[in-house]
């Protein structure tokens, strides 16, 4: 049912790419689509997210108002859920704000810093917390606290002054569990609204919901689409697409935790993709035999079937080398090493969003509970970008105070540069401050 590739086949480059690549069927009509649901929230706020939610989630709410979720109801969920939920839900909250407390130390605390040069210039940077942040948190298959506590947690330790949660609750069906999960990380507001409209409506502003700085979490691709529309009217975090799995493995893996891996990632929808890696051709027969006996026990079974199918694979190296090799050529969201020397292996990787080291380092531990935010690059874009972390919700401004002295070396500088570009104005208000 998998894929089955080897690196040493003709065409291998080829069928890789396809394997990659994620499919653009109808993705002008979504863009299309996308466009005129957040051009008419612009437009007419409220009226178009009431209208639009009642609509595309199957709701039959009569006003804005009853869209926001109450202090009152958050708590009363948090009261109501199980209490062994609660306890994981605590437990997590408490370990990711312990790793992101720990990377703002390692950023400088956030605080401004300056110096003094030679010539008595006083230069620096001034760093600041964002004041309101959204966060989407996806509600349509599956319901997502995970994905509030791996983006409000960290926005709070960055000091974010207001959080604004937006969540679909198609056919008004409300996660007890998810606004638990708010309640406990601390966000100010609730609306249960999704999709466009409510990428459209944290960028710009209603009535009823605030605009704000940013927007951050994972969607589907209309929530994607979206937030590249509102992208420099509004901040956002990345354009996620659907989530990937690479496992490097060798004969100590076990195979029953590698299908499980590999199962954990397919069933989160059928465009996800998982890839095992390795030169070890009976750990990837395993697999492949583990993968049919065990698939009739998954309770989402038909989403599993279709990703591994559509874009899963067992891919055969000569060697670790090339496994690595190709590792960096995939640059995946999440990487798990299961190898005897997972550690000296860990060095080797260029581009990675998330790093588990050793078989016992599952990848759904760090979806929930590790630590680290879960919001990561994906589509090849760990190349340059980065997991959501503290450093996404602050900005900083240069700090430059000239001294009389340092004034005129600088400006002396400058007019000569400025000059060299053809600026006249850039040297005329250099020279001013050089000849007094």
């Amino acid at each position: 049912m998998i894929n089955r590739l080897r690196t040493s086949d003709a065409g291998f480059a080829e069928s890789l790419n396809n394997l990659l690549q994620v499919s653009s069927k109808d993705a002008e009509d979504v863009v299309e689509v996308v466009r005129e649901i957040v051009n008419a929230v612009k437009a007419n706020g409220d009226t178009a997210v009431l209208e639009l939610t009642n609509r595309l989630d199957g709701r039959q709410v009569a006003s804005i108002e009853e869209l926001e979720v109450s202090p009152e109801r958050q708590q009363e969920a948090l009261e109501n859920i199980d209490p062994m939920v609660r306890q994981a839900l605590e437990s997590s909250i408490a370990r990711i704000r312990t790793y992101h407390e720990r990377q703002l130390q390692a950023l400088g605390n956030g605080a401004d810093w300056e110096f003094v040069d030679d010539d008595g210039n006083r230069l620096g940077q001034k760093v600041r917390s964002m004041q309101r942040v959204g966060v989407y948190a996806p509600g349509g298959k599956a319901a997502y606290p995970s994905t509030v506590c791996m983006t409000v947690v960290p926005a709070k330790v960055a000091g974010v002054e207001e959080i604004i949660l937006v969540v679909p609750t198609p056919r008004g069906e409300v996660n007890q569990t998810l606004l638990a999960a708010a309640k406990l990380c601390g966000v100010d507001r609730v609306f249960t609204i999704g999709g466009a409209q409510a990428i459209a409506a944290l960028a710009y502003g209603t009535q009823a919901i605030p605009r704000v700085d940013k927007i951050v979490g994972p969607g589907n691709v209309y929530v994607a689409k979206a937030k590249e529309l509102v992208y420099g009217d509004v901040g956002i975090d990345m354009v996620a697409g659907p989530s990937e799995l690479v496992i490097v493995a060798d004969a100590t893996a076990n195979p029953d935790w590698i299908t499980l891996d590999l199962f954990a990632q397919a069933e989160h929808d059928e465009m996800a993709q998982a890839i095992v890696i390795s030169a070890d051709v009976q750990l990837l027969d395993v697999v492949a035999q583990t993968i049919d006996r065990r698939l009739e026990e998954m309770p989402r079974r038909s989403i599993i079937e279709t990703s591994l199918k559509d874009r899963g694979a067992l891919i055969e190296v000569r060697d670790l080398d090339e496994a690595m090799e190709l590792v960096n050529r995939i640059a995946p969201e999440h990487l798990e090493l299961a190898l005897a020397q997972s550690g000296e292996v860990a060095a080797k990787v260029k581009h990675a969003g998330a790093i588990f080291i050793g078989s016992h380092s599952a990848e759904v531990a760090g979806d929930y509970s590790a630590g680290p935010s879960h919001v990561l690059p994906t589509s090849g874009t760990a190349r340059f970008g980065s997991p959501l972390g503290v450093y996404d919700f602050q900005v900083r401004s240069s700090i430059i105070e000239c001294s009389a002295r340092g004034s005129v070396r600088l400006n002396r500088d400058a007019a000569i540069i400025a000059k060299e570009e053809g600026l006249f104005a850039h040297e005329e208000s250099a020279k001013s401050r050089v000849e007094g």
